[in-house]
């Protein structure tokens, strides 16, 4: 780390490696709302946001956990949740007044085909216009599914290996993959435009019944009142001289 009276601190987030403030200034002189997508090992989130003086403003979010509401039962961590939950924010962002949008990866690499563009694919066939090049897309197998169906039924014929050993018994929410896609999908676009628009307000926490108070128990009066302290009279203050010996000349020997 550099030193000197001349050595100016980055901001906090560039300090944490959260935001690439370089690549954040030329998305916000597009004019345009961000699509930003981030992801985890295990879910993939999508929202539409402005920027104002005040701070950012999300117009429309989606997150992969959503997708079971919908009737999707298999991870949430791969291409066609991702695919998936960009579709779901599209279409909110499209209900609420946005057309276009520009693509917002953060610190994500930009590999061809990752879950980055699948979410990026979703919010484009929601009907949201973003730039982008077709080649970095993954392809229509992928984005359905049956890249995970194939794998597995290569990895379930070699008794050595770990792949999907946390599976278990419930073997169908791999092999039904496509078909859940295809479903999930239909009943994304059957979602009635009024719900669509709608937008999540947190419920307030159930407060719990408050007990009565117990009564506190009355005191005690006594018949007969004790007889009133008389208070003493305080001792006069010693006057102390400040000098020693009789004030006046001093003596000659």
């Amino acid at each position: 780390m550099a030193h000197g009276p001349t050595y100016r601190v980055k901001f906090r987030r560039r300090r944490e490696g959260k935001t690439n403030y370089y690549r954040r200034k030329s998305l916000l002189q597009s004019r345009r709302p961000r699509l930003v997508v981030r992801k985890t090992n295990t879910s993939t989130l999508v929202q539409i946001i402005t920027a104002n003086v005040v701070g950012d403003m999300t117009l429309a979010s989606a997150i992969a956990s959503e997708l079971s509401d919908h009737g999707w039962n298999a991870g949430t961590g791969n291409l066609p949740a991702a695919y998936l939950t960009g579709f779901l924010a599209g279409l909110r962002a499209k209900n609420r007044g946005v057309k276009e949008a520009v693509l917002d990866v953060g610190l994500n690499p930009p590999i061809k085909g990752s879950r980055i563009y699948a979410a990026l694919k979703g919010v484009v066939d929601a009907g949201i216009e973003v730039p982008h090049s077709p080649e970095i897309l993954p392809d229509e197998d992928r984005i359905s599914g049956k890249h995970i169906v194939d794998s597995y039924e290569h990895y379930s014929t070699i008794k050595e290996t770990q792949m999907f050993s946390k599976i278990g018994k419930p073997k169908t929410t791999i092999t039904t993959i496509p078909k859940q896609f295809d479903n999930v999908k239909k009943t994304l676009l059957e979602i009635p435009a009024a719900t669509l628009k709608k937008t999540k307000t947190r419920k307030a926490p159930a407060k719990a019944a408050k007990k009565p108070a117990a009564k506190k128990p009355k005191k005690e009066v006594p018949e007969v009142k004790p007889p009133r302290a008389v208070p003493r009279k305080p001792k006069p203050k010693k006057l102390i001289a400040r000098g020693k010996g009789k004030k006046g000349k001093r003596s000659k020997k």
